[in-house]
């Protein structure tokens, strides 16, 4: 839990390129964990943002032309000063844009963490996937059957990038290529919730502020899947929102590690 203390107590800048339709959210995840979120975007200022920043993360999401050169200039900023940087694969699955896109900002601005669903991996990584839009195609969702196989297909990727690998789900899996952990914390409401999934890269983004990068991604995405449990009894989708962020904010680290589930393999 070290690393949420000192994300709370040092309060670090997080630079956040993300899309308009979860903008505000993102920004108030980043405040729930005591971190100081700005979403900048103009391509003239968007380097001296990022050069005085912990981290950034970027989001594929509603992309613009405007959002591409950005988060391009960006990521080649934190990548030159060696800031933790994490890139959220919104919708590569279904449109060559994002996905050429996707491909050289990895390939360029070499990202601390390459975070998306089973069906953005795959594409990623040029195997057969079946991606419904933004979300996940249902031949690819993990299964016990398939288990083992996509395991694989992050590990390689890992080692091929030097990034953590983050493939979220109803199990989200995240590896180094060496160490891969196996998370199942989470509600079926997390998916009813618009930007719940850029919320997460916000996470992400603030709890790798300080370097700690395979053990900052597991803490944010299980911290998302226990918030989420404890979240989801209230009457409707708006009112879960609100409990989310406020659980977010007020979770105890007993009430983290008494809940936490995951598998080290």
């Amino acid at each position: 839990m070290q690393i949420k203390q000192n994300v709370k107590l040092g309060k670090p800048l997080i630079h956040y390129i993300t899309n308009p339709i979860s903008i505000n959210d993102c920004a108030n995840m980043v405040l729930a964990v005591g971190a100081k979120p700005i979403m900048a975007e103009h391509p003239l200022e968007v380097s001296e943002i990022t050069t005085v920043s912990k981290a950034l993360a970027v989001n594929l999401g509603n992309i613009t032309d405007v959002r591409m050169e950005s988060m391009m200039i960006s990521g080649r900023t934190a990548f030159k000063r060696k800031i933790p940087q994490v890139i959220d694969l919104v919708g590569v699955g279904c449109s060559k844009l994002r996905l050429d896109y996707a491909k050289r900002f990895i390939s360029e601005c070499h990202p601390s963490v390459i975070k998306g669903n089973t069906s953005e991996i795959k594409a990623i990584c040029g195997v057969k996937s079946s991606a419904k839009g933004i979300d996940v195609g249902v031949s690819d969702i993990i299964t016990e059957q398939n288990f083992a196989e996509n395991i694989e297909i992050l590990k390689e990727l890992s080692l091929q990038t030097g990034s953590v690998i983050t493939a979220t789900g109803v199990v989200d899996i995240i590896t180094d290529g060496t160490y891969t952990f196996l998370i199942t914390n989470g509600c079926e409401m997390l998916s009813m919730v618009t930007g719940t999934g850029c919320m997460l890269t916000a996470l992400i983004a603030s709890y790798i502020s300080y370097g700690n990068i395979l053990e900052g991604t597991v803490l944010a995405t299980a911290l998302m899947g226990i918030c989420g449990e404890l979240s989801e009894n209230v009457k409707g989708t708006a009112s879960f929102k609100t409990e989310l962020i406020d659980n977010i904010f007020s979770i105890s680290d007993d009430v983290v590690m008494k809940k936490i589930k995951y598998k080290l393999r």
